[in-house]
């Protein structure tokens, strides 16, 4: 219970709930645009300075296996998803690439989420997993393209398709800031980032909450597609999260992460982009069904792991590393 406790007790989890029960209400609550923009161009930096002033400190020996892990979950990933919505959940093969290459890639915001999670719980993690967040966004959607053609689906015939998919991927201001960030806070390292640490460090919090919030509203309205896409996408969208974040802990364990680093891999495993990843999916497979995949990954999976999911991987932890 204390591990439930820590994640539902937790500010920003209690105002996403906030947003949701706003949205339930049909409040005019919401977070003006460019505010929320700002505050997403805010959290993205703030994490990529402080993953790369953890991992100027960092051995590469030490960073390899997590690196080469969350790169191999990139691959595997996208690739039981889509053999299992074509085969087991009779979905067509664009809309299985799709979900493929979402589910394959990663959340930043669910990043935050278990970063923020393992702090108040006490339990410490290796900085450089921001790195390992960086490295694990674009494999799935190249995987997940490239599985589309072999079965002979949409966009298959030319490599444009892919090509502009991964510019999509590279230029997406969220790669870009989280490169962007740990390629400065690697240059500057913790003694550089220490005069900007109590505007990226002890307003963190808050301004997740205020994130939180507005993803609380847009999740809640997001639920009547998910709801209408019937139940093979909401159990797709559940059980999706436990497999792969089983996976994600598993890698870690080998990959020698301590119990907070394999936390935390087992989260980005288990978790499914709906920034960087549907704006990449919409170029490289135009006629998947794009409310698939964005109601599954942001009103299904993103509330059930920062609800049920990152205390469940990190009670497996716990038990995997005794």
């Amino acid at each position: 219970m204390s591990l439930a406790s820590t994640a539902l007790l937790s500010p920003p989890v209690l105002c996403f709930g906030l947003g949701a029960l706003a949205s339930a209400l049909r409040s005019n609550l919401r977070i003006p645009a460019p505010v929320f923009d700002a505050v997403s161009i805010y959290l993205l930096l703030a994490i990529g300075l402080k993953g790369g002033a953890e991992l100027a400190e960092s051995r590469w020996s030490d960073f390899a296996a997590p690196a080469i892990a969350g790169l191999a979950l990139g691959i595997v990933i996208p690739l039981w998803c889509f053999i299992a919505l074509r085969r087991l959940a009779g979905f067509g093969t664009a809309d299985a690439a799709s979900l493929a290459a979402h589910y394959g890639s990663v959340s930043a915001v669910t990043f935050i989420a278990v970063i923020n999670y393992l702090e108040r719980a006490g339990t410490s993690h290796e900085g450089f997993m921001t790195a390992v967040l960086a490295l694990m966004e674009a494999p799935a959607i190249v995987v997940a393209f490239l599985l589309a053609r072999m079965a002979g689906g949409p966009g298959g015939s030319s490599h444009s398709g892919l090509g502009a998919a991964l510019r999509e991927v590279v230029s997406a201001k969220s790669f870009l800031l989280l490169m962007g960030g740990l390629v400065i806070g690697g240059i500057i390292g913790k003694a550089g980032l220490a005069p900007v640490r109590p505007f990226f460090g002890d307003l963190f919090l808050g301004f997740l909450c205020l994130f939180l919030l507005e993803l609380g509203i847009v999740a809640a309205q997001k639920a009547d597609e998910a709801w209408q896409a019937g139940p093979r996408l909401l159990a797709f969208a559940i059980a999706a999260p436990i497999v792969n974040g089983s996976l994600g802990l598993l890698a870690g364990h080998m990959a020698g992460l301590s119990e907070g680093g394999a936390v935390v891999l087992a989260t980005l495993a288990a978790s499914a982009s709906y920034i960087a990843a549907p704006a990449a999916v919409r170029l490289a497979l135009p006629e998947a069904n794009a409310a698939y995949s964005l109601a599954a990954s942001l009103a299904i999976t993103f509330p059930f792991n920062v609800v049920i999911g990152i205390p469940l991987y990190a009670a497996l932890a716990q038990g995997l590393y005794g």
